[in-house]
């Protein structure tokens, strides 16, 4: 008797705790990546802005699949934008709305993924 409850106990907590355990890191699936509606600029953007906005995506992307956190200043491209000086405050309102876009994407994307 005493082994047999052993050996329930044993397989429940082997089926159990599981459940218990953090889920592993799983990238959105592909198909976030192809929904071509929410990475499109605001059409108020001047082209500079656009520019930014999809660096930004590009920049979040990139972030994302190195499994950074999410911080757009830690992005050379946001810090140091290679456009003239009058055009950087453009360039980086577009880039700053592409890359908030581009997480806000992507983490909604990963969690209509449920758990694996």
């Amino acid at each position: 008797m005493k082994k047999k409850l052993a050996v329930s106990a044993l397989a429940f907590a082997l089926t159990t705790s599981g459940f218990a355990m953090a889920q592993p890191f799983t990238a959105p699936p592909a198909s976030a990546f192809q929904d071509h509606d929410w990475d499109t600029p605001p059409s108020d953007f001047r082209e500079v802005q656009r520019q930014g906005f999809h660096d930004g995506i590009e920049g979040a992307r990139k972030d994302y699949d190195n499994h950074r956190r999410p911080d757009v200043n830690n992005r050379d491209e946001y810090r140091h934008p290679h456009v003239a000086p009058s055009l950087q405050s453009d360039y980086r309102e577009g880039f700053r709305r592409g890359y908030q876009t581009a997480w806000d994407h992507m983490m909604h994307a990963n969690a209509n993924d449920g758990p694996r």
